[in-house]
């Protein structure tokens, strides 16, 4: 693992093929490492990763790789299981990912004999987002060009689907309010719906389009950030249904937005991939430039570390990670 000050990347990891999908694991797997995945054309790798931010005994970042799975074709989005844990006999490796295929594959492991695989199908388009529900694990949410967002259970049953005006781009669902469930549509509006009684409870607008990205602030419940069009968007929902702030930030396009997990003012865009580069920004709340800005060859991808203010994004053949100041 070298460090790398050409792009002020802290760390990259060499991969064997083009990194689509990175996701750290957002649970307490009970290691001290943290669990990543990332997904290439017909794979996805687990491993853990070890930063000399949290432990001074390690130079710079240690990973190791636990597993790779064979997965018929490219993967799309990966969502961690809260009942992944490193810290049983055996251990439990679960996460399901999307594919090209509009297909879900939900994956358990126990890194030794037991290596299963179940396919969820019912998606007639492009999946673009999916999550497992927070708490307990027995659901995964996914949304879709399909205009749906389909709730299913660990058999790859359906338990709730909901029609949406336009593409599912975001689904979201928080470990504090564990019977909603936040969607983003490409329109711009961002609906959240009681999983209860199956029906829409509050709905957001960015009146702009297209909404790509939209996430909810792990921190803060109030909080709801997306991209939208060049500009980034945060919205407080106690106050207004329309954004309290908003930013152009990428020229090309914003792709994604997502929320630092240890910092409620703490957030990363990237621009569209497809260009020779793709820039990452992380920005604070209380900073009128971008505090950090990075570039990965053709980088896909986004997502922060589970308790340190740190974020990755995959590339051509590696994964880069930048460190940012609180």
């Amino acid at each position: 693992m070298k460090q790398d000050s050409t792009r002020n990347t802290a760390y990259t990891l060499d991969c064997e093929d083009y990194v689509h999908v990175v996701k750290f694991s957002p649970f307490d797997s009970g290691d001290a490492c943290s669990l990543i995945a990332y997904g290439g054309n017909n794979y996805v790798v687990i491993g853990t990763c070890r930063f000399q931010e949290e432990d001074a005994e390690v130079e710079g970042m240690q990973y190791k790789t636990l597993r790779k799975f064979h997965h018929e074709i490219r993967v799309d989005a990966i969502t961690w299981s809260p009942e992944t844990r490193l810290d049983t006999l055996p251990p439990q490796i679960r996460f399901c990912t999307a594919a090209s295929d509009r297909k879900l594959r939900l994956f358990t492991s126990d890194l030794q004999d037991k290596n299963e695989f179940k396919i969820f199908d019912g998606h007639s388009d492009y999946i673009n987002d999916l999550v497992f529900a927070p708490k307990e694990g027995q659901e995964v949410a996914s949304v879709s060009d399909d205009h749906t967002c389909r709730v299913w259970d660990l058999e790859g049953n359906e338990k709730a689907h909901f029609v949406l005006r336009s593409p599912g781009m975001s689904v979201c669902w928080h470990p504090e309010e564990a019977f909603k469930l936040m969607v983003a549509e490409k329109n711009g509006t961002i609906r959240f719906y009681d999983l209860i009684t199956q029906q829409a409870i509050l709905s957001l607008e960015c009146e702009q389009t297209p909404l790509m990205s939209a996430d909810w602030c792990f921190k803060n419940t109030l909080k709801i950030g997306a991209v939208a069009g060049s500009d980034w968007l945060i919205w407080d929902i106690t106050r207004s249904s329309y954004p309290q702030d908003k930013r152009p930030v990428h020229v090309d396009r914003a792709r994604l937005f997502r929320w630092s997990r240890v910092n409620e003012n703490l957030f990363a865009t990237t621009g569209y991939p497809g260009k020779t580069t793709t820039q990452l920004l992380v920005h604070h709340l209380g900073h009128p430039q971008p505090i950090l800005t990075g570039t990965a060859a053709v980088g896909s991808g986004l997502t922060w570390h589970r308790t340190l203010p740190l974020c990755a994004v995959g590339g051509n053949h590696k994964i880069f990670f930048w460190v940012t100041e609180m």
